[in-house]
Order: C-alpha cells, then structure tokens, then sequence
C-alpha cells in the first residue's frame, strides 16, 4: 500500500500474513484496508527486500498518534518548524513545534533554539488535519560533540578501515569509527571482547576518543 505521512511525500508500505491489522483496537483483515482511510503504521526495514514492512496497521481515530526517529537537518525557529531525515527511509520528515511541544535533552527540559541539526532524535506527533505534523514530544538522544560511554562486546572490527561495532548494554549495536594512532589498544582487539570506549558523536559518526578492554572472547565480565 501507499500512504501519504505527516510532513508531506509518500511511502510504498509492505505488508503480507505477518502483519496484524485493527480497527478500533479490534483485529480485522486486508479487506478493511480502503483507500482514503487514515491508518497509523508501526514499521521496520526488510534488509532482505529493501522495503518498509508493517508489523502493525491501526485504522479508526483509536489509533495513537504516529511516531519518527532520525537525525535533525534543519530548525526553523522563526516559524517553528523542523526538518528531520528519517530512519527508515531517509525521507525527509517536515513537523511543527508549538508552545505545548515537550524537548528534552536526557532528563532537560531545552527550547527549541537548542535545537541544532545533526542531532539525533526520538519525536512524538499529534494528529492533525492534512498531512503536518505537530510535535509532542521530542527527545534527544544525541546532539554533536556529545561524548558517550560505550560498555559491551565487539561484534564487528575493521582495523584497516578504522571501524568496530559493539553490542552496547542497551542492547543496540553501534558503529564507532577510531584512528589507529588515537586508540593504539585496537591493535590487539578481536571480535568478543568486551571493552568500556568513549566516543564523540560528531553527526554523522561515534569517532573513538579512549577504550579500556573489560574482558577477552569468552570471559564474563568483570566491574
């Protein structure tokens, strides 16, 4: 199916048995698809097909208000609207902020002007009229020069491309690229150990600035 989203362009949607569907919170079938129709979609990327897949199709007005994720191109202060590049797609997400939108930046409450591109966000909307959506929420969970500490196993390692990914202990996986020079421990590095890293984020990348090893391939961790 095709759908018109909030901030405007359109998505091809894939969905087949897997997919639950509801109406009013009650499941139903295909058939209660008709065009025309606000749905709210929760989806994942099909790796194997490059597709957007719906695990969920919500019909009917009890449907909750849809959410994005992805990272911040542009804030327009003066009109209260933000630019953001979707995760799923990379589509770009237009959306509006209102004096009841709620940003916050880990548990602090920020306004809109401390807002910058390049910041990677969590955004809840609020059903409108059309196809804009006005933000109720938005949360950052990284803006430029943030450091992060990093505590999990390498489950990825590229010395010669200067890139590792580990399986942090929110259970994401996150790709950090380093300099050999920067962080010389690398060297001795192999996938299954489990290493404390701090990183910056820099808006496009997690770039290594220190790393301890916890433990080898194998081992429990230790404090």
């Amino acid at each position: 199916m095709v759908i018109n989203v909030f901030g405007g362009g359109r998505w091809k949607i894939a969905f087949d048995e897997r997919t639950h569907i509801f109406r009013n919170g009650a499941e139903t079938t295909e058939l209660a698809l008709k065009k025309g129709e606000r749905v709210y979609v929760d989806t994942m990327s099909d790796n194997n097909n490059h597709d957007i897949f719906a695990r969920n199709i919500r019909l009917g007005v009890a449907a909750p208000p849809a959410d994005a994720s992805g990272q911040i191109t542009s804030v327009d202060t003066a009109h209260g609207e933000v630019a953001l590049r979707d995760n799923i797609n990379s589509v770009p997400v237009h959306f509006g902020v209102d004096k009841e939108t709620q940003i916050t930046n880990g548990n602090t409450p920020i306004n809109l002007g401390a807002l910058k591109p390049g910041a990677l966000v969590h955004v809840k909307f609020s059903a409108q009229s059309g196809y804009r959506g006005i933000a109720r929420e938005i949360t950052v969970i990284a803006m430029p020069g943030a450091a992060f500490t990093f505590v999990g196993k390498v489950t990825f390692l590229d010395v010669h491309r200067g890139i590792l990914a580990i399986q942090n202990a929110d259970g994401r996986t996150y790709d950090i690229h380093f300099s050999r020079t920067q962080l010389p421990e690398v060297n001795s590095l192999t996938v299954g150990t489990r290493v404390n890293l701090v990183a910056i984020f820099e808006g496009s990348q997690y770039t290594a600035q220190s790393m301890k090893v916890i433990a080898g391939p194998g081992a429990e961790a230790r404090e």
